[in-house]
């Protein structure tokens, strides 16, 4: 399977955007807004963006109803990932990377500020699944790094003792929390 890779649109020209996306190698980007509008840069709508990245041979697929990070209901990251569309669109992304390189995008610059990141990366990580973060500058970060990054310098020797999956899991539901404060 080709590695996933993610991305926020930030506030780059289209054509910087583009740049990054063919220095990955990225053959789809995965849009994963629920609402895949931006008033602040329209480079990105979703039409203007598709017709865009088909202008440079990459295609483009909206998944935010599926993965997007707001629910109109209010529910956690926890309560959208078990959700069966949830799991139906993981599924989706697994076939495609089969023989795609795939690029999740959202708008935030930075990965751990983001639900491409807390929400779908994570998950895709938890299925094996190689995640690599394009930054805005043109850098790279393998997902276990931003994993590392997240769950600090380990200070703590009782919480050190604790498994890494339960360490992480409570680190994610306090990113999602700080996340959720800083709308």
């Amino acid at each position: 399977m080709i590695p996933i890779r993610t991305i926020g649109h930030s506030n780059h020209p289209i054509e910087r955007f583009v740049d990054l996306l063919k220095a990955a190698g990225v053959a789809v980007v995965i849009d994963v807004r629920s609402t895949p509008y931006s008033r602040r840069f329209p480079q990105f709508g979703r039409e203007r963006l598709a017709q865009a990245l088909a202008a440079t041979g990459i295609g483009y697929r909206h998944e935010g109803e599926s993965l997007g990070g707001k629910p109109g209901d209010g529910a956690g990251y926890d309560d959208l990932a078990a959700r069966p569309a949830f799991g139906a669109a993981l599924d989706r992304l697994l076939a495609l990377a089969e023989t795609q390189a795939l690029c999740l995008m959202c708008a935030e610059k930075e990965p751990l500020d983001c639900h491409r990141t807390v929400l779908v990366a994570r998950r895709l990580a938890e299925r094996g699944v190689t995640v690599e973060h394009l930054l805005a500058d043109g850098g790279r970060r393998d997902h276990g790094a931003i994993e590392d990054a997240l769950l600090g310098p380990g200070d703590d020797l009782f919480a050190a003792a604790a498994p890494r999956a339960a360490r992480l899991a409570e680190a994610w539901r306090l990113r999602e929390r700080a996340m959720k404060r800083g709308r």
